[in-house]
């Protein structure tokens, strides 16, 4: 129950700015081969002043590793609410991730930006490994890393 309590303020502070409609939005994203372990991401969104919105998904379950995710901890001071109840597994190399969230339109066009922080053990850590203005001109396109991701893209 906690769970789906703290998954529902996390979409409702999503789908709430300018009360407006919320659509379901995919995120891709495939890894390169870099040779490591899986990558632990985080998925979150700041405003168009850089302020810290919200956390879409954690990919990796291992609470102790969040810390490596310097952006995303940073921005949240670490808070595991954050992310109760939207996460999944660590993400392998050469792999691809695909999520589908209902985001409010009001996140597109208004200066919002998704970040992708990644961390993968025993490597470097890689804060705000992609950083994608949310645009509906940007739907569809293939952002690159400067690590561990290939590519992320969102489709409406």
């Amino acid at each position: 129950m906690k769970s789906a309590l703290a998954l529902l303020a996390v979409t409702t502070a999503l789908t709430l700015p300018g009360v407006a409609l919320a659509r379901p939005v995919t995120l891709t994203t495939t890894l390169n081969n870099y040779g490591g372990d899986g990558a632990y991401l985080a998925f979150y969104v700041t405003d168009a002043q850089g302020a810290y919105v919200g956390s879409l998904w954690m990919a990796g379950g291992k609470s102790k590793y969040y810390e490596h995710l310097n952006d995303w901890h940073r921005a949240t001071g670490g808070n595991t609410a954050e992310i109760n109840g939207i996460t999944g597994a660590s993400v392998g190399a050469g792999r691809e991730l695909s999520i589908t969230l209902d985001l409010t339109d009001a996140l597109f066009d208004a200066g919002y930006t998704l970040h992708v922080d990644a961390a993968v053990e025993d490597m470097r850590d890689s804060p705000s490994e992609v950083v994608v203005p949310l645009t509906a001109e940007g739907a569809g396109q293939a952002h690159r890393g400067r690590r561990y991701i290939a590519a992320v893209s969102y489709d409406m």
